[in-house]
């Protein structure tokens, strides 16, 4: 199961950056979208699990497979069913998570604007 679960890592990885150049996602902005993000993730070299999950390498990453955080038994059934956020994935996530998950502890309502959406996942690719 390991083994498959990096495989699907690896494949949505190298999918995953040029996906989210196609958006036309801007990760400088993203950066100041994701300020509506920080009370709850972290991001960088010294990012840790707060409410949520830390969200380095987020992009490509297997659902609910953060070390050392508890996640919602939605958000850990929809891992074990080999889910991988891939842009695509996360912009549907990030427009209604309530919606995309249901039964995920997510308290945040979404963002509602496209461009947002893509922009903060552009952010989010900078942190692999």
């Amino acid at each position: 199961m390991t083994a498959k679960i990096i495989a699907l890592s690896l494949a949505a990885l190298s999918l995953a950056l040029p996906a989210v150049a196609q958006e036309g996602g801007d990760p400088a902005k993203g950066e100041k979208v994701f300020r509506k993000c920080m009370a709850c993730h972290a991001v960088g070299p010294d990012a840790k699990n707060k409410v949520g999950p830390e969200l380095n390498g987020i992009v490509g990453r297997v659902t609910a497979s953060a070390p050392d955080f508890k996640y919602s038994d939605a958000m850990i059934a929809k891992g074990a069913d080999g889910h991988v956020w891939t842009p695509e994935e996360l912009d549907a996530y990030l427009a209604d998570p309530k919606a995309f998950v249901p039964g995920n502890k997510m308290a945040f309502a979404g963002l509602r604007k496209e461009q947002e959406r893509a922009d903060v996942i552009a952010y989010l690719a900078t942190f692999p």
